[in-house]
């Protein structure tokens, strides 16, 4: 029909094979544990089942929520500028990442609402009672505001309102950059915590952003074509190829801002900020920092992309999963070394280092975000299907 939504018009019957229900099953599973441990835990106490302290009270749920958060913002702004300028090569993947743009967001409120004590509190003193002087008060409200922009914006492609919807997607896009950056600003503007604060995390959150956006616009594309048992058409391939061209790119300039970022903790500052870039080149952390956020995250997804000359969709695929895991323990690596450093270190008793490791309540509630994202991306191939491969009208 011209106008108006029909899911006779956007499904895609032939997705529903087994594969997809299996692996609706698995991740719809995910959620429901996890979401069942979230919600116990707001009858057990946090504290029981979290191994979150007063001295480390932000752990791995705040870097999953940050994860989706910025990815979120990372695909709409890439949707909204395929959008805006059209005739480009990424325009056949930007209806998909206003999609995934989408539920990786859900999957970040997800996750925090299991990890605030109170988040109906929250809600509704967000609104009764803002503070207009709070990074926190603005990345919630902004990120709301996102929410609600984008899911008009999806609406109104999926009802072939191209013109309308391209607005919505500029004011979703304005508010995900001002929400990540206020994100940025909830770690940077802190002073008693000196591996955080400083003015270079929200810009270096903006890069993250684009490096994952353009990393989930190869991944689910590529999921997308093998759900249905078929090649990529040449314009989709191109597309793909152009978001490689992005993803190499940021994975640069994220090195770049990784390896200053960690450089500046030795030529001046204050010792706890020294002493937290140690834990991650030499201490607890380390291991996390090179192994995982360095050398899977971004030395290899760099190699792959080079020699491979992004001529090849496995690989462009491959060094997009391998810089997600990176994106995702570099949030943890980030949020957990901001705190594991005593506040009154060189008092007598205090560790060089506190602990924190995630416990498996935590791991769960984790799957719950990831379980509804991998559900919700399944779910929406299957009713929407024919919505993502239409881009010549915007």
């Amino acid at each position: 029909m011209a106008n108006g939504f029909s899911l006779a018009t956007t499904a895609e019957p032939e997705v529903a094979n087994s594969l997809v229900k299996g692996m609706s099953i698995v991740f719809g599973l995910m959620l429901v544990i996890g979401v069942g441990v979230g919600l116990a835990g707001f009858f057990i106490g946090h504290e029981h089942i979290f191994n979150n302290t007063r001295e480390v009270p932000w752990g791995l749920l705040i870097a999953t929520y940050a994860f989706f958060a910025i990815m979120s913002t990372g695909l709409c702004l890439l949707a909204a500028i395929s959008h805006v300028f059209g005739g480009n090569n990424l325009a056949p993947l930007a209806n998909r990442m206003v999609w995934i743009s989408l539920i990786t967001i859900l999957s970040a409120f997800t996750v925090i609402g299991m990890e605030i004590e109170n988040p109906w509190r929250m809600a509704i003193y967000n609104v009764i009672s803002p503070n207009i002087t709070s990074n926190i008060w603005w990345m919630g409200t902004l990120y709301g505001l996102a929410l609600a922009f984008i899911l008009l914006e999806f609406w109104l492609i999926l009802t072939r309102h191209f013109a309308l919807a391209l607005a919505l997607g500029i004011l979703g896009a304005l508010a995900e950059v001002a929400a990540n950056t206020c994100l940025g600003g909830v770690f940077s503007t802190l002073a008693a915590r000196p591996f955080w604060y400083g003015a270079q995390l929200p810009v270096y959150f903006l890069a993250c952003a684009f490096l994952s956006g353009a990393a989930a616009a190869i991944l689910f594309t590529h999921y997308a074509y093998l759900l249905r048992g078929r090649a990529m058409e040449p314009h989709v391939l191109a597309g793909v190829q152009g978001a490689g061209k992005i993803l190499l790119l940021m994975i640069v300039l994220v090195t770049v801002a990784t390896f200053w970022r960690m450089a500046s903790f030795y030529v001046g500052g204050v010792t706890d900020g020294r002493i937290a870039a140690d834990a991650l080149y030499s201490g607890p952390l380390a291991f996390n920092f090179w192994g995982l956020e360095v050398g899977v995250g971004l030395a290899a997804p760099a190699f792959l992309l080079v020699v491979t000359r992004m001529k090849s969709v496995w690989a462009m695929s491959t060094a997009a999963l391998m810089s997600l895991v990176g994106m995702f323990v570099a949030r943890l690596d980030m949020v957990v070394g901001g705190q594991i450093v005593p506040q009154y270190l060189g008092f007598d008793g205090l560790p060089a280092y506190l602990d924190y490791t995630p416990s498996g309540y935590e791991w769960l509630v984790v799957l719950a975000g990831i379980g509804f994202c991998g559900l919700a991306f399944l779910q929406g191939e299957r009713f929407f299907g024919k919505s993502f491969t239409e881009h010549a009208a915007h």
